[in-house]
C-alpha cells in the first residue's frame, strides 16, 4: 500500500466529496486501514455511515475524533 497515493486520493475525496472510504480515511488518519477497521468493530473509531453496503467517514468526523483522541493510545 502505499501510503503517498492514498494521501493524495484522500485529498481529492475531500475536495470532491465529503467522504472517504476505509482506506481513503485510514490514510487521512495516518494509521492503518486495519487498525480503523478494527476500532470501527470495537466501538472506539471515528463515527462512520452505511451507504448501501459501503462504509463511509465524514471528514469532518475524522477531524473531529481525531481531535477528541489527541495523545490517547488505542488498544482494539
Amino acid at each position: 500500500m502505499d501510503t503517498d497515493d492514498d494521501i493524495a486520493r484522500a485529498n481529492r475525496a475531500k475536495r470532491g466529496s465529503p467522504f472517504l472510504n476505509t482506506d481513503q480515511a485510514a490514510a487521512y488518519l495516518k494509521m492503518s486501514s486495519r487498525l480503523l477497521k478494527r476500532l470501527r468493530r470495537a466501538g472506539k473509531g471515528p463515527v462512520f455511515r452505511r451507504h448501501s453496503r459501503f462504509v463511509q467517514y465524514h471528514i469532518d468526523d475524522l477531524d473531529l475524533w481525531s481531535r477528541d483522541n489527541a495523545g490517547r493510545t488505542f488498544q482494539p
